[in-house]
């Protein structure tokens, strides 16, 4: 017998369309705790919504609904578009048709969770990985246990005010970012032994086939958080800063059930697929043990995909991950100048760890065993100028890998290195040159949290103006090649910077290059959200990695055209 329904909502109206892992592995643990467990996605129903929850909150009574946000924007300095509103609307819907407490997770949700819990109105939020804390939720709710005993749970108390259960002693020393989780490794939050239920065609349930055909990958997760600390990056501290490495033979599991239902092309979504090597090595020893033993395994189909860093990755990895049927790696190596990567690419102890021959290697080494290649770079941080910037799209270029793709600006969150860091230098009564929104109405000047009432007053501000407008922060380098009127005023635009490093790009070599856009610079649209090539892409059914398509996009763009009803 059941204790009870639990609703999970999917509200992602981005597509292509990412299948909602989240809510599978939410999904297996509270049923196998005995929950009674109902999806409503509405990712294919973007349109029509409001009658997808209307119908279902008509016929059914949950005791809890939870709700993922997966993103809170695009994350694009230029383009600068909040999810949060949509997903408020979807949320008051929620709460209009029913009485049930809601909570919200979600990595998006884990980057400014205190301030999201108050914006949406909701009950509970859970930061970092939800499972055992959301079993932990509704078990309390079914017993009529207080939820304030949910060890790391949010809870809203009203009036701006927003609390989390500590899952540790407080003491004196207790600092007010410890109390709201930074700093944590998240690793007990895991289930690292189950294999997550991933299925396709099953009624209330995420549809991993239909996600697969319309967006052309899969997704796994062999661990959960990351032990590196850098500047820029968001998920030390929402996922976690130590890695939660789940069982190897659950992750196989896994990858062969979602094989064996004709979803081929699985992306890893660990922060980065190579950092704790040993335990990646042994996942794709495991991947080809069971392939060899079986030549009918599902794993023979799978293509892989990753994300890593340059360093580690040796000869013994490359041959691993050949032999495991990887298709592609993608490695986000973000500069060549060792002034620039340091202090913000780093280890725990604040240590760069890898240089641009790392980057070389990897890319001689996919090369050589049949694996093609993206290299990304990240330009703006601190210290960026013309100079440092030509540099490495030279020296990226000569890298030939198969894309090469450059983004120009930062979007800033709160408990990023970069954010906390210049939320000091502004201490409350100045700007600091380089902060800059598309929609800031005065000039951009952030608290350090020891001068906010709160986390959710400190988290706020790096979305919300003062008067709770969408002032989305991002940063740009003020030494780049700027007017000084656009590097003075809170809304510039830099342009100048982004039209020379297009002129710096021969146009013969662009075709395997990823350059960022703006309107009237160029057709192609490097963003995910929404976009027309990777619309199309899908349309025309080619599946992995968007970017493996990218030296195709002319051609595949025009047989979309000729494809497309008159």
């Amino acid at each position: 017998m059941s204790k009870g329904l639990v609703l999970l909502v999917n509200p992602n109206k981005v597509h292509p369309p990412i299948a909602p892992y989240a809510l599978d592995v939410l999904t297996t643990t509270l049923s196998e705790a005995g929950f009674e467990v109902d999806v409503v996605d509405l990712t294919f129903d973007r349109e029509r919504w409001r009658s997808v929850i209307a119908d279902y909150l008509d016929r059914r009574r949950p005791m809890l609904v939870g709700v993922t946000v997966r993103n809170t924007d695009t994350v694009y300095a230029f383009e600068q578009r909040p999810f949060v509103n949509e997903h408020k609307e979807i949320i008051t819907e929620i709460r209009r048709r029913t009485a049930a407490p809601v909570v919200v997770g979600g990595i998006g949700f884990s980057t400014m969770p205190f301030a999201l819990v108050d914006y949406f109105g909701v009950d509970y939020g859970v930061k970092g990985p939800g499972e055992l804390i959301l079993r932990d939720l509704a078990e309390a709710l079914w017993s009529g246990r207080s939820p304030e005993t949910v060890a790391g749970l949010l809870v809203n108390r009203g009036g701006g005010e927003v609390v989390r259960v500590p899952p540790f002693t407080v003491t004196d020393r207790t600092t007010p970012l410890q109390l709201n989780g930074f700093g944590e490794d998240r690793v007990w939050q895991v289930d690292r032994e189950h294999s997550y239920a991933r299925e396709s065609g099953v009624p209330n349930r995420v549809d991993n086939l239909r996600y697969y055909r319309h967006g052309g990958l899969g997704s796994i997760l062999t661990k959960n958080g990351c032990a590196y600390r850098c500047a820029h990056c968001v998920e030390p501290d929402a996922k976690g800063n130590r890695f939660g490495r789940r069982s190897v033979q659950a992750v196989v599991d896994e990858m062969e059930s979602l094989a064996a239902q004709g979803i081929h092309d699985l992306h890893t979504t660990d922060s980065e697929f190579n950092l704790n090597i040993a335990n990646s090595k042994n996942l794709l020893r495991e991947m080809i043990r069971r392939k060899h033993a079986d030549h009918t395994s599902p794993l023979h189909q799978v293509r892989l995909w990753i994300y890593c860093q340059p360093a580690p990755f040796d000869e013994q990895f490359a041959e691993l991950l050949a032999e495991a049927g990887c298709a592609g790696v993608n490695v986000g190596s973000d500069h060549v100048r060792a002034e620039m990567l340091a202090g913000w690419k780093v280890t725990a102890k604040g240590t760069t760890y890898y240089d641009l021959s790392d980057t070389e290697q990897l890319v001689k080494l996919c090369h050589r065993h049949g694996m093609i290649t993206m290299v990304e770079a990240l330009f703006g941080m601190p210290g960026e100028t013309l100079d440092t910037m030509r540099e490495c799209v030279d020296r990226f270029m000569e890298l030939d890998a198969t894309v090469t793709g450059f983004s120009l600006g930062l979007r800033l969150f709160p408990y990023i290195g970069l954010g906390m860091s210049l939320a000091e230098q502004c201490d409350g009564v100045r700007t600091v040159p380089g902060l800059q929104s598309n929609t800031a109405r005065g000039p951009i000047v952030l608290k350090p949290l020891s001068r906010c009432s709160g986390p959710v007053e400190y988290e706020r501000q790096f979305m919300f103006d003062e008067d709770g407008e969408f002032r989305l922060v991002c940063y740009f380098s003020p030494d780049l090649p700027e007017d000084p009127a656009t590097v003075g005023s809170p809304t510039g635009r830099w342009h100048n910077s982004l039209r020379l490093l297009w002129e710096h790009v021969p146009e013969s070599e662009r075709y395997r290059v990823m350059l960022p856009t703006v309107e009237g610079i160029s057709e192609h649209d490097n963003n995910y959200a929404d976009n027309p090539f990777l619309t199309s892409l899908v349309g025309l059914g080619y599946t992995g990695a968007f970017w493996a398509h990218w030296r195709d996009r002319e051609a595949i763009m025009a047989k979309a055209g000729a494809a497309a009803p008159r």
